[in-house]
């Protein structure tokens, strides 16, 4: 397994993870109807943007292959206007490989990158029906809030977790 920064030629590649991890993560929890309409050409104009933007930090996780199969994102959301403080705005993998360790090393990259940036602080937003909460806690995410977002006129809780201390996760990592 390499974990390693993407590419813009990984933009595709990236999508087709996007969709395919949200189709099977978010099923029963997001509106069917939102999930069936996701494509993977939307998508791949969407990565080609955010992969241009400097202010975020994508990395992909690649089998010995070459295939992509999992990617993470960091960067400072407009709405974090906190001193130190950033955000993991995602984390996706394909559905066969959650749970074999991939998601650790990514956020391992991830929050590595966040302490070469200087910062100390991180949170992150997970739907409250998400079982990937669970990993966020297990690696030390404090609960803040709840929030809530809409898919297709459908309201859904999202929690907000944080945590305070880059170091600490990377010393649990």
């Amino acid at each position: 397994m390499i974990i390693r920064k993407a590419e813009m030629e990984d933009a595709e590649n990236i999508a087709k993870v996007h969709v395919d991890s949200w189709r099977t993560t978010y099923k029963g929890i997001i509106p069917q109807n939102f999930l069936d309409k996701l494509s993977y050409e939307q998508r791949t104009t969407l990565w080609e943007n955010n992969m241009a933007n400097p202010a975020g930090t994508v990395y992909v996780a690649e089998t010995d292959e070459n295939k992509i199969i999992g990617f993470v994102v960091g960067e400072k959301r407009d709405t974090n206007t906190e001193q130190g403080a950033t955000d993991l705005s995602a984390i996706y993998l394909l559905e066969q490989w959650q749970g074999k360790g991939v998601g650790k090393l990514l956020l391992k990259q991830m929050m590595q990158t966040f302490k070469e940036q200087g910062f100390h602080k991180v949170y992150v937003d997970v739907l409250a029906d998400n079982k990937a909460r669970e990993f966020y806690k297990y690696y030390g995410a404090q609960y803040v809030k709840t929030i809530h977002i809409k898919f297709d006129g459908v309201t859904v809780d999202e929690e907000i977790y944080v945590w305070n201390s880059v170091d600490a996760v990377l010393e649990k990592l």
